[in-house]
């Protein structure tokens, strides 16, 4: 089975800096739209790509995070990128591209999971129902039809409503059975790496760890004190945003975004 790819492109071809955004799990490079409108980062030559798998595309054979690293490090050497932007589970693979040696340029991790126990609880719920024979399938088949109703009901909050309802049905497009697998190999990837503020910072890639005032996800004080002292990592937090900060204050990340690729 081949990958297949959802691209998304903006910014003048011949940009001194680069950047590539990796949405989280589930999302499609719609969640960048926002983004990649700020005249901010007019300046720069921004590439989104979806993590294959989500939305349209079709998933890769190895769902591993150590796999989709590989590919998206190949997307961004393909796109010379100098900065990488990951959100959530896309933040996760931009780790693991900076940890294994994939990638070196400045990282900025909006809403990153460091552990297990950091991670939203519904979804350890449904990797434990998903590994049940039959169950799981329904399990996941039925959360893919509640989801889109209830990120639409919790976004309208932020953002307008046809805004919202384009949101939520994204999420609705996706595979039952490719979150399924995807997020197995995910837990798996976060039980095998049990300290990813150690692995991070061991990497010695600079990154901005970006989290909303009210993020769903959580971060233990032992973590926070570590990444507040690793030298290369600057800590960000956005007022009045939680886990889908670029789509709720997209102003305020695209300012992240701008200083990571003028740090270089």
């Amino acid at each position: 089975m081949t990958e297949t790819w959802d691209v998304r492109r903006a910014g003048p071809a011949d940009a001194e800096r680069r950047v590539l955004m990796i949405p989280g799990g589930m999302c499609t490079t719609e969640f960048y739209a926002e983004i990649m409108a700020e005249p901010a980062l007019a300046e720069l030559e921004l590439t989104a790509v979806t993590m294959p798998g989500f939305g349209p595309t079709r998933a890769p054979a190895d769902v591993t995070m150590d796999n989709y690293a590989q590919l998206l490090a190949g997307r961004a050497a393909e796109a010379r990128s100098d900065v990488v932007v990951g959100h959530s589970l896309g933040a996760n693979v931009a780790i693991e591209m900076a940890a294994a040696g994939l990638f070196t340029g400045p990282l900025v991790l909006l809403s990153p999971t460091f552990s297990r126990g950091d991670e939203a609880t519904f979804l350890a719920v449904m990797d434990v129902l998903g590994r049940v024979p039959v169950l799981g399938s329904l399990v996941w088949s039925g959360m893919l039809k509640l989801l889109p109703k209830a990120m639409k009901k919790d976004m309208a909050r932020s953002l307008p409503p046809e805004r919202a309802q384009a949101l939520a049905e994204v999420l609705g497009s996706n595979d039952p059975a490719t979150c399924r697998r995807i997020v197995r190999r995910y837990y798996e990837y976060l039980d095998r790496h049990r300290a990813l503020v150690t692995r991070l910072c061991a990497s010695g890639v600079p990154a901005w760890v970006v989290r909303g005032d009210h993020d769903e996800i959580g971060l233990t004080d032992a973590e926070r004190d570590e990444l507040v002292a690793c030298p290369h990592i600057r800590m960000v937090t956005v007022p009045d945003a939680g886990h889908l900060l670029l789509v709720e204050q997209p102003a305020r990340v695209a300012e992240v975004v701008l200083a990571a690729s003028r740090s270089l």
